[in-house]
Parts: structure tokens; C-alpha cells; sequence
């Protein structure tokens, strides 16, 4: 790494620290944002939360709406936009009901695994190439899965499907998000925002707990942090390559734990720090080792 940082010319070297700072800030507002989700999941149904955080995006977006309506007018394929809505809007609602009923490092930790589902989905759906290092990868990946949750003694419940449900469904939005490349990224972002609020209505109406005047700030705040939290992360990705933020975005599980002892009392186990390091080397892992395979291979083809 020093190597590499030396030979970066200094512009790029401010970019890299901005943009950590400002992937560091978006996992602190999240955290934040996760930890009031919690709190309020005992007393509010999950897809509750999840539209009123969307309602309070929809009106921050509002005049980005107007200003691009010509181009929301002009939508095509909206059935390709309203499936990864829809994905999104499920995965969305399982994140915030496993969040209310897990520890937050605990979740932090399983959402790890999308990378290693959202591979096979890729190579199965999208009719993407998988190396064997990849699938060998993803095996080592879910070994670590097995020793975070410990089977034998952690019961299965509603929260670790719901984590697991928002890792399936996450990894589907990406899928579709990438047959709609070729939309207007902006585009994109509004009808996600429009459409969550809308798909989530029925059902939030349905399940329905009224708000007092005390509880009404801090759910509004969770809507505000999510907002800031993504404007952050798309300031952070907009200024750096993926591949030198990728291992920053993994401190969310010390993040997420500290919340959780701090708000909680929860102290994550060997097992999850051990299970959850395992996920992240294989995820980290698995570019850098394809490539040095690859780049063997050649020098070998050359002698």
C-alpha cells in the first residue's frame, strides 16, 4: 500500500483522503440511523419506518423531480423500474426488521454476504463469467457464514430470516439494476425514491401505528440521516475508485458494534468478529488473487 500511495500523484492522494472522510461520515450517520431504527422497531412495524424514511426522501428530491420531469415523462420499461423498486423495497423492509431484532453487528456482519450471493445471481441470471477462485471464494466466504451464527447454538427466528431475506433481495436490485444500465443514473435515483415511498404505502396503511408528537422527530431524523448518509457516499465513490474505498466500507461492522454496546449492551461474540473477518478476506480477496492467477498463468504461457 505504501507503494502504491507513493506512487499516486498528490491530487489523487487528497481525493483518497476526502473520500474516506466521507465514507467514514456515511457510516456514522447510517449506524446512527440504524440504532434509532431499532429502538423505534419495537413500537413500529418495520415497513412503517421504512415509508416514512422514504416519504422524507421524496420530498428532498422533490425539486430535483421537477427540474428532470421531462426525462420521468419519457421513462421506458417502466415494469424493469418497478421490479428492482420492489426488490429494493423488500430487502429495505427486511434490513429494518432484522435491525430491530438483532444485534446491529450481528446484521452488519450478514449483509456482508451480498457480494457472495449477488455472484452466483450474476453468473445464473446475467449470464456473467465466474472464475474457479471465485466460486472457491464464495465456498471459504459461506464456511465464515457458519461460523458467525453458530448453528448449534444461536436459534433460527424471524430476525436472521429477515437479514438474510434483505442480503437475497439486495442482491436482486443489484441484478436489475444492472440489466437497466443504460438509464439515466438521475432517473434512476428519483423513481427509486418516488416508487419506494408508493410501493410502501399500502402496506404501511395497513399495519399502521399512529405517532405521537414526542415520537415525531426522531422519525423524521431517521429519513434526514439516510438522505445525508447516501448525498455522503455518492460524494465518496463520485471521487475515488471502488476497489481502495471497498475495504474502509468494512469498519461499519466496529461502527454498528460500538452502537450496540454503547445503546444496547450488546457485545459482539468471537464467533461473529471471527465469521465476519473470514466474509470480508474473501470478498477483499478475491480480485487481487484472480489476477495474480491470471498474470501466472501468462508468465507461464511466455516460458
Amino acid at each position: 500500500m505504501a507503494v502504491e500511495d507513493e506512487s499516486r500523484p498528490a491530487g489523487s492522494a487528497v481525493s483518497l483522503w476526502s473520500s474516506a472522510g466521507w465514507l467514514l461520515l456515511d457510516m456514522s450517520l447510517v449506524t446512527v440511523m440504524q440504532a434509532m431504527v431499532k429502538a423505534k422497531g419495537d413500537i413500529y412495524p418495520a415497513v412503517q419506518l421504512v415509508f416514512l424514511r422514504s416519504l422524507v426522501g421524496f420530498l428532498g428530491v422533490a425539486p430535483l423531480m421537477w427540474r428532470h420531469r421531462a426525462k420521468l415523462a419519457q421513462l421506458s420499461n417502466i415494469r424493469s423500474h418497478l421490479v428492482r423498486v420492489a426488490f429494493n423495497s423488500t430487502a429495505l423492509t427486511c434490513n429494518f426488521a432484522a435491525f430491530a431484532a438483532l444485534p446491529l453487528a450481528l446484521v452488519t456482519a450478514i449483509g456482508y454476504t451480498r457480494p457472495l450471493i449477488l455472484l452466483a445471481m450474476a453468473a445464473v441470471l446475467l449470464g456473467e463469467r465466474v472464475s474457479r477462485i471465485r466460486y472457491a471464494l464464495t465456498a471459504l466466504g459461506f464456511v465464515g457464514v457458519i461460523v458467525m451464527l453458530r448453528p448449534d447454538e444461536i436459534p433460527w427466528n424471524v430476525g436472521l430470516l429477515a437479514a438474510f431475506g434483505s442480503v437475497f433481495f439486495g442482491a436482486l436490485s443489484v441484478v436489475q439494476t444492472r440489466r437497466l444500465a443504460g438509464e439515466d443514473t438521475v432517473v434512476l435515483m428519483l423513481f427509486y425514491t418516488v416508487g419506494l415511498t408508493l410501493l410502501t404505502s399500502i402496506p404501511a396503511a395497513l399495519v399502521w401505528v399512529p405517532i405521537s408528537w414526542a415520537e415525531a422527530p426522531s422519525i423524521i431524523l431517521i429519513g434526514i440521516l439516510a438522505q445525508v448518509g447516501q448525498y455522503c457516499w455518492l460524494q465518496a465513490y463520485q471521487k475515488q475508485e471502488a476497489r481502495l474505498l471497498a475495504p474502509i466500507g468494512y469498519l461499519s461492522i466496529i461502527f454498528s458494534g460500538f452502537a450496540g454496546w454503547i445503546y444496547f449492551d450488546e457485545v459482539p461474540s468471537l464467533s461473529l468478529c471471527l465469521g465476519a473477518a473470514v466474509i470480508v478476506l474473501t470478498t477483499v480477496l478475491a480480485t487481487p488473487v484472480e489476477h495474480w492467477l491470471k498474470n501466472k498463468a501468462q508468465r507461464q504461457d511466455l516460458s
